[in-house]
């Protein structure tokens, strides 16, 4: 068998259902699908007792997070290669056929692929799906067609293949909360292992299906990133910290705002700018500027990608929540292990799936 498909599962029946699906229609059908239901209260396994169309098994463990989920799920796999997909994607027909014909003309150890939304989800999940793959936010490092050959590739859990053998050999996903898909991906390539992006190997990914859940997930994605730093010196990129300059930066132009707005109201002042019309900017108005012009760039681009004012519109604050998110929990997890010396920590735990 070339292929085991795994998928860790946590109360997402309805998900499952529509994964499963669209696995059924895989035009290569030389594959198996592990599901691994991680301590749901809500289980899925009628949902899968209804798919005999190809092999698919149902397996149910103590909850311990999605990375010992996908653990469990290898060690009961038969497949060459080993792929590791969230709950929440749905794969497009030609999925499996793409990875065969990468493998095929350019053999590797681990390889991942790009994401994207599909018209049927909600217009919070397209805003969201466009702040997470966007040039106008970090998003746009997480794997596209313009990556090139010569970057080092680091796939995602969300989608996600390697060889099962060196899946065996790196004993898979460690016990990191938070991160352990690229912690796993640092330690393929530091093994000398070969990982590349598969453009073609896409899926559908719903990601959160609202703001606040998001906010969590990037929070402890900002969290994880200084714990990756700590066990992987060295990787830590000038793309990481503009998060964090994004939200200081916000943060320092809203508080400048209200120092001139208020200064001017206490003491009849007019501080600001005088242009060549003969108009005058406010010294606030000033400090707000940007802030503006980067929420009308982020509502265009959008409104024209998605074809879509209302997305536009949700976008800003998907972009605002990702960066601000990611942000004060990259600089909480910077104050606490880089300043204070603390051990690894999470936070959100106990919401992980959420």
């Amino acid at each position: 068998m070339k292929y085991s498909i795994v998928i860790p599962v946590y109360n997402r029946p309805d998900e499952v259902d529509e994964l499963l699906a669209s696995i059924a229609t895989q035009t290569v059908k030389d594959f198996e699908v592990i599901v691994v239901e991680d301590g749901s209260t809500v289980p899925c396994k009628d949902v899968v007792e209804k798919y005999n169309g190809f092999s698919v098994r149902y397996f149910k463990k103590k909850n311990g997070g999605p990375g010992m989920a996908r653990n469990y799920g290898v060690e009961h796999s038969q497949g060459e290669y080993v792929i590791i997909l969230d709950s929440d994607c749905v794969l497009p027909e030609g999925y499996l056929a793409a990875v065969d014909r990468e493998l095929a003309s350019n053999p590797c150890d681990a390889f991942g692929g790009p994401d994207a939304a599909h018209e049927s989800f909600t217009n919070v999940q397209k805003a969201i799906s466009y702040s997470m793959t966007s040039f106008f936010t970090t998003g746009g490092i997480r794997g596209g067609k313009r990556k090139g050959a010569m970057d080092k590739f680091y796939p995602r859990s969300f989608n996600m293949g390697i060889r099962r053998d060196v899946y065996h050999k790196l004993h898979g996903f460690s016990k990191m909360r938070f991160g352990e898909d690229i912690d796993f991906s640092y330690r393929i390539v530091e093994a000398g292992y070969t990982s590349r992006l598969f453009p073609e190997a896409w899926v559908w990914h719903k990601r959160r299906t609202d703001m606040d859940k998001f906010f969590k997930q990037v929070f402890n994605s900002g969290i994880a990133r200084i714990n990756l730093t700590k066990r992987h010196p060295g990787t830590l990129k000038l793309v990481h910290l503009l998060p964090m300059v994004f939200t200081v930066g916000v943060l320092l132009l809203i508080i400048a705002a209200v120092y001139f707005r208020m200064t001017d109201y206490y003491n009849a002042t007019a501080t600001g700018l005088f242009l060549s019309n003969g108009g005058f900017l406010p010294a606030y108005a000033l400090c707000l500027m940007p802030i503006a012009l980067y929420m009308l760039l982020v509502f265009i681009d959008s409104s024209i990608r998605n074809r879509n004012a209302v997305i536009g519109f949700l976008s800003v604050e998907a972009a605002f929540v990702q960066l601000i998110g990611y942000g004060l929990g990259f600089i909480k997890a910077w104050w606490l292990r880089c300043v204070r010396g603390r051990d690894e920590f999470t936070a959100f735990e106990k919401n992980f799936y959420d």
